[in-house]
């Protein structure tokens, strides 16, 4: 399934999901909102998919909202406060939800600059992986606006709430070597050249895809879970969890391999 906005290519156990707005640095539309959202709830069911990648179309990973259509008052950006706000619900807001649910690992290839909710998205993810010129920042305080898309609950996961709010406040624009000291992406490629950056995100994607989906799932779950629970609830979904994997198929196929 694919539109103009959004491209996605399934490569044996990747899906490939291209942000193909390039003319205007892959500003999020509704039609992008649908395509991405649908490919994460297909990839979900679909057994031969081991990671998602997300990515963008030209120079740039995304740069959040369309700021023409913001100005103009058009489009996802038009009618008053509270139709704004069921806007938000239903249009980018689908992304966390839909981001936040998806059980299986998910790879933020940033070929480039990744800007308000296009960082945002990033954050959703769970690796991040850069070209050198790749710039990062939360652009939100210069619009006069919040990151309406979810970027509070995201980003201070990643790099801890006190550069969090740094970054909110003063939307300052960060280089890929200051994300990687802040923890915000995990590796940068050896050089600028795209075909690296490919190479670099394949060989995490091999490497997770070599590892047990199902540990995976569960894994993730319990991490998700964590931040908002006691650590008496998380030992207990971690039993549950740990009982249910450590009987499965899965499990007894991987030991027989290694005993």
């Amino acid at each position: 399934m694919s539109s103009a906005d959004c491209l996605v290519k399934k490569d044996g156990s990747f899906l490939w999901i291209t942000l193909n707005r390039p003319e205007v640095s892959n500003a999020i539309s509704i039609p992008m909102v649908d395509i991405l959202c649908q490919a994460i709830h297909d990839a979900d069911d679909d057994d031969e998919i081991k990671v998602v990648i997300i990515t963008g179309a030209g120079k740039n990973f995304c740069a959040g909202g369309d700021l023409n259509l913001m100005k103009e008052q058009k489009g996802m950006f038009s009618g008053d406060g509270p139709e704004l706000a069921r806007r938000y619900q239903k249009g980018i807001q689908r992304i966390p939800m839909t981001l936040e649910r998806f059980q299986k690992p998910l790879i933020a290839m940033l070929n480039g600059a990744a800007a308000g909710a296009g960082l945002d998205l990033a954050c959703m993810c769970d690796i991040r992986l850069c070209s050198p010129e790749a710039k990062f920042t939360e652009s939100f305080s210069k619009l006069s606006l919040v990151p309406g898309d979810g970027g509070t609950f995201f980003l201070q996961r990643i790099v801890g709430y006190p550069k969090a709010m740094e970054m909110f406040l003063t939307a300052n624009l960060y280089d890929a070597d200051q994300a990687l000291k802040m923890n915000l992406v995990h590796e940068i490629s050896a050089d600028k050249e795209l075909k690296t950056l490919q190479e670099l995100t394949l060989k995490w994607a091999k490497t997770i895809a070599s590892r047990s989906l199902l540990a995976q799932r569960y894994t993730k779950m319990a991490l998700k879970r964590a931040g908002t629970e006691s650590c008496f609830d998380q030992l207990d979904l971690l039993a549950h969890l740990q009982g249910l994997a450590q009987r499965s198929d899965d499990h007894i196929e991987r030991m027989n391999k290694l005993f």
